[in-house]
């Protein structure tokens, strides 16, 4: 799983209880992974691409992770992804 990371080292598990199909994207091949290209653009509106995460205080990440999970999303009908997220766990 090269270029996926071990954070979907159980994805067989997550996928059997989700009842849902994990799709892993080629190495190096951006363009099959969309909306993580778009996260990382509204990150890099915060943060410079280079920046190493380490250097920076954990109440900036915080704050800007508060501001992009409250941004709203065309995607989502101009909710923002705390909200639909909420929707799911009420």
């Amino acid at each position: 799983m090269t270029g996926n990371g071990n954070e979907f080292a159980c994805h067989k598990k997550i996928a059997k209880v989700l009842a849902t199909t994990f799709y892993f994207a080629d190495p190096y091949a951006s363009w099959q992974k969309g909306a993580i290209e778009n996260q990382n653009k509204l990150v890099r509106q915060y943060i410079p691409k280079g920046t190493d995460f380490r250097e920076l205080p954990d109440e900036f990440i915080k704050e800007v992770q508060y501001k992009i999970n409250r941004r709203p999303r065309e995607k989502l009908n101009f909710s923002t992804p705390k909200k639909e997220s909420f929707k799911l766990i009420s």
